[in-house]
């Protein structure tokens, strides 16, 4: 992760908005309630975690990334919004994630996977775990790429060589085991083409998943 984000957490922020679609609906749909404990699992350069505290201002946040490249651009970016002393961040990979590596006892109210899924290798490893650390009636958001079945053929595999480029791979099967359990989510929207999904569900939904 780092030889692959080294240089482009640079850049990253300003090229990634063009084809990372649906991450301000997910921001916009949190309905974050004050105190509220927020992990992103995946945070990147912080993008979303600040847009989440200047949404919820009185919410809790918390940012995990596996890359120490990644997370040196998420501490400068939260240094230029002042706010390094509100969003804790932490290294760690996805699937041992837990309230410790934050210093907390209790879980956490809400988990986010952001276009994580898709690079995470033990996806459902990530799952599990911001399923056993959201409190139950908490949520887990996902925003990330689809199956692309819809999509213009050509358009579909050159997209996905392109992505494989940066080591992120649709995690098609993800997305038709959610669609098998819709009932159980609160919400659920997939962007035209099947290009990408917006999910909210309580974490029992995640138990369901194949393993």
């Amino acid at each position: 992760m780092d030889n692959v984000y080294r240089r482009q957490r640079h850049i990253y922020d300003l090229t990634r908005k063009y084809y990372l679609l649906g991450r301000d609906q997910l921001i916009r749909e949190l309905d974050a309630q004050p105190g509220e404990k927020i992990i992103e699992i995946g945070c990147g350069t912080a993008r979303n975690l600040i847009g989440i505290s200047k949404a919820y201002p009185d919410a809790q946040l918390f940012g995990l990334d596996a890359s120490h490249e990644m997370l040196r651009s998420a501490e400068e970016s939260l240094a230029r919004e002042g706010l390094r002393q509100k969003i804790l961040l932490a290294h760690g990979l996805a699937e041992e994630m837990t309230p410790a590596l934050f210093s907390l006892d209790g879980k956490f109210d809400r988990a986010i996977f952001s276009y994580s899924l898709s690079m995470i290798p033990d996806w459902r490893g990530a799952l599990k775990a911001a399923a056993e650390n959201v409190q139950p009636g908490g949520t887990i958001h996902i925003v990330d790429f689809g199956d692309l079945d819809s999509l213009w053929s050509p358009f579909a595999l050159g997209l996905r060589a392109w992505l494989r480029l940066f080591h992120v791979a649709p995690r098609d099967t993800l997305l038709k085991e959610l669609e098998a359990t819709r009932s159980t989510t609160l919400s659920f929207n997939i962007l035209p083409g099947r290009y990408a999904f917006v999910i909210a569900a309580h974490p029992e939904a995640f138990c369901n998943l194949e393993s």
